[in-house]
């Protein structure tokens, strides 16, 4: 049976708990900051009245040296908030980053197939960024509105006038900011979606550079940049406009009702009706009302972020639209290497998510409304479908050498991913030593196979790094074993550092048979029961194909082998060959067995040997 766990999905506050008593010290500290602030003003304001007092200098140089001593604790305070901010922002970003990724571990193959590169990256690495980022904001600007609050209501004691002034310039002022929010909010979905599509088009483009330049594809793929950019462009221009617009617009009325306030200030000095004092406050903190409106807007853009970051990131625990792998809780001690297909089906599914960008040439960026799905969840919609197995079975016993071979589409790398648990079958099942993958552990499943795939990955390491990723404690022995069997020794002593090179990320200063051929010395490193090479021989030429054929064909009788290749030739020597048709078992038997009898088996032979 499935493991069907509920997965909980977090939130910020978990990683903000980790951390309690410094985040308490951080407001705490901003919330001293920012009340030194309004008593700066209130004892800057009383010094300058006591100068216009007969015998009031000292008092006024008194008041003055507390303003000096309040703005050093005010530093003081603020520099204490940013040590506190760069070592535990980064901390908790650190930690997001992590959890994020180690969700991505757990995603199926089809999840990943079914999502840009891009939507996994800005989730893992730039929302954690912009998430941490917006909450200190939001406290500093909080602070600060209140900070304006205060002063500003301080100022309205002063005077009556003054307060219905203040009271409808910032009325007005935070009206139009609100609706400036709204129109904001609903255009930064959009432009994230956008942004997810250029990182993944991006990304593409610098790790393919050489098949481009060599297929001479520069004027095709700059168009095709140039139609995304451009789009990306057009919406980001679009929605900085807008909110430029109204940025513009709300700062006029401050700055007016700033001037205003100053005015009737100066109006009411001039008729006894204020004091020099209470006209310095009015004038040395008419900021606080730009300081009130420019803060409550800041804040509502950034809860805004933090609510879109919050729910990209968190979306990945979703098992709606993000599928994890699934596994069950048995283990097998001794495995054999039996393997089993029982009346399996697939069909491989194509979904749209209710919150992507529908593109189309004429119009790229139009989402769909999210407005009507407010408060209910989101569901998949199945826009495709193709049924590629229905009731397939067959067996393969242990210690034997197998391959899959028809035309493209016919299924092979199909079979091998749902071997693999890469896939999940619809129906049917999919047994290892008679045991359902299903039920398996993880552990059980990935020690039990190991799989080299068309276009393997090498990471940003060295060969012995790569080497030891898929068995940490190898010995020299065994790492030198696995490279010869694999044809790559050769090579690696001709390298000034041999085994210690690095190779770039992607394993860019490898050739295409250089890493496949390490990336089978990795799977050899690991000795698993069931080692499974689709088409891991399609890159090599002929020298180095016939020594990985050779290295295979040493493996025989200590592990099940299972493979897929479209060069006939390379598969002469297996056990049994399973021949496939549109998903369906067509013929099985020996090389010569199929040679003989199949002619749709030889024409495909005969075909590849011209």
């Amino acid at each position: 049976m499935k493991n069907r766990t509920k997965q909980i999905r977090p939130n910020i506050g978990q990683y903000l708990s980790k951390y309690k008593f410094q985040v308490f010290l951080y407001v705490f500290l901003t919330i001293l900051g920012s009340l030194s602030s309004i008593f700066i003003a209130v004892i800057f304001a009383n010094a300058i009245e006591q100068i216009t007092i007969p015998d009031g200098t000292n008092q006024a140089f008194t008041l003055m040296f507390i303003v000096v001593g309040v703005a050093l604790f005010q530093r003081l305070c603020w520099y204490l908030c940013n040590v506190l901010y760069f070592k535990y922002a980064n901390k908790i970003m650190s930690n997001l980053n992590l959890d994020l990724a180690k969700q991505a571990f757990k995603l199926n193959s089809k999840t990943y197939n079914d999502h840009e590169t891009g939507t996994f990256v800005q989730r893992i690495v730039e929302d954690p960024i912009k998430m941490v980022d917006s909450m200190a904001s939001i406290v500093d600007h909080v602070l600060s509105i209140i900070t304006s609050v205060i002063m500003l209501v301080y100022i309205a004691t002063l005077n009556i006038w003054i307060s219905l002034a203040l009271v409808g310039i910032v009325a007005f002022a935070m009206t139009f900011e609100l609706f400036r929010v709204k129109i904001k909010r609903k255009n930064k979905r959009v432009n994230k979606k956008f942004s997810d599509s250029i990182y993944s088009l991006t990304t593409e483009i610098v790790r393919s550079e050489k098949d481009i330049k060599s297929l001479g594809l520069e004027e095709k793929l700059s168009e095709v940049s140039n139609k995304s950019y451009e789009a990306y462009r057009k919406n980001r221009y679009k929605m900085d406009m807008v909110d430029m617009n109204f940025w513009s617009t709300r700062n006029l009325i401050i700055g007016i009702g700033t001037y205003l306030t100053v005015i009737l200030g100066i109006f009411l000095m001039d008729k006894g009706l204020i004091t020099l004092a209470t006209f310095m406050i009015v004038c040395t903190n008419r900021g606080s009302l730009w300081d009130l409106v420019f803060g409550f807007g800041e804040v509502a853009n950034k809860f805004v972020e933090m609510r879109v970051c919050h729910e990209r990131m968190f979306s990945l625990f979703d098992e709606n639209e993000f599928v994890t792998e699934k596994f069950g809780k048995q283990n097998l001690e001794a495995v054999v290497g039996d393997v089993e297909f029982k009346n399996v089906s697939y069909t491989f599914k194509e979904y749209e998510y209710p919150d992507r960008i529908k593109k189309d040439d004429d119009e790229p960026g139009k989402k769909t409304n999210l407005s009507k799905n407010k408060g209910k969840k989101l569901v998949k919609k199945l826009v495709s479908e193709n049924k590629i197995f229905d009731n397939l079975s067959f067996k393969i016993e242990h210690n034997t050498t197998v391959a899959f071979v028809g035309k493209s589409g016919s299924g092979k790398s199909t079979i091998l991913n749902l071997m693999s648990k890469m896939y999940e079958a619809d129906e049917g099942e999919i047994l290892i030593d008679g045991v359902d993958i299903k039920s398996l552990t993880k552990e059980t499943l990935r020690n039990t196979i190991s799989l080299v795939n068309q276009f393997p990955y090498i990471f940003d390491m060295t060969i012995k790094e790569n080497l030891l990723l898929a068995k940490g404690n190898a010995t020299d022995e065994e790492i030198v074993d696995a490279i010869t069997k694999a044809s790559l020794l050769e090579f690696v002593e001709s390298l000034p550092k041999g085994i210690n090179t690095k190779v770039g990320e992607s394993g860019i200063k490898l050739s295409g048979g250089q890493k496949q051929r390490l990336a089978i010395a990795r799977a050899l490193l690991r000795k698993s029961n069931i080692i499974i090479f689709d088409e891991s021989t399609s890159s090599l030429d002929n020298f180095a194909q016939e020594d990985i054929k050779k290295s295979i064909d040493g493996l025989k009788g200590r592990s099940t082998i299972v493979i897929v290749a479209h060069r006939l030739s390379t598969i002469k020597n297996v056990d049994r060959i399973f021949f496939l048709d549109s998903g369906v078992i067509v013929d099985t038997g020996t090389f010569d067995e199929l040679f003989a009898r199949n002619e749709k088996f030889k024409a495909m032979f005969l075909a590849e040997n011209i």
